[in-house]
């Protein structure tokens, strides 16, 4: 080897060691960042069973149980793309008439993209396309069960640092209170009055194909 490529070596050896480790342990340290893209974190989270259960779950948690719901699934992530380098952000999606949705948004040269998980098919990843978080919002796949589209406001990104001190990342409690901080923030809104009273319901091709995997109680 030569003079050069040690000096990379030893570079990148130190790096790994002075990197933080947030409260995870070696082994799920390396587990996090073996998922070395926006991508990838999605496809772990494809790949674990949707949680039905009314829990809230620290990322270490979704990492020993291997299940996530919407919720656990959006902070996750957030966990995910802060150990591989992004800022640990979320962002909440309110509906009427339906459940919210949190997402683990990224910014990739000035456009956002998502991981997120759902048990829908469409409210998951995008890739960073998009110019802004309305545009990024789920709206046209946002329904519930009775067809009617139900996306309605959403919150600005929520820098999931700010609870470090409550170590949401390993935490053993569950992690409602990053539930309750977004029910307390502002949202704003997609859509005027008129807009929704000429909203129309998904058509039946649509609503099939976004239940392809949904579970049931």
């Amino acid at each position: 080897m030569t003079t050069r490529l040690k000096t990379v070596a030893r570079t990148k050896s130190k790096s790994r060691r002075d990197a933080p480790s947030f409260g995870f342990t070696s082994s799920e340290l390396r587990t996090l960042r073996a998922l070395k893209s926006p991508a990838r974190i999605q496809r772990f989270l494809d790949e674990l069973p949707y949680n039905l259960s009314f829990t809230a779950r620290s990322p270490q948690k979704v990492l020993r149980d291997r299940t996530a719901s919407c919720l656990e699934g959006g902070i996750f992530a957030a966990a995910a793309l802060r150990v591989i380098g992004f800022p640990p952000l979320i962002f909440d999606l309110e509906a009427d008439q339906d459940t919210d949705h949190v997402v683990a948004i990224f910014k990739i040269r000035g456009h956002w993209g998502a991981v997120a998980k759902s048990n829908f098919t469409g409210c998951r990843f995008r890739e960073p396309v998009y110019r802004s978080l309305r545009e990024l919002s789920y709206f046209n796949v946002y329904f519930n069960l009775r067809g009617e589209r139900t996306l309605r406001r959403y919150s600005r990104p929520v820098n999931l640092a700010r609870f470090d001190h409550l170590n949401w990342m390993t935490t053993e409690k569950s992690t409602w209170f990053i539930a309750e901080h977004l029910c307390e923030i502002p949202h704003i809104p997609l859509l005027t009055p008129p807009m929704e009273k000429r909203l129309t319901r998904v058509d039946r091709r649509t609503f099939r194909g976004e239940m392809v995997g949904h579970r049931k109680k």
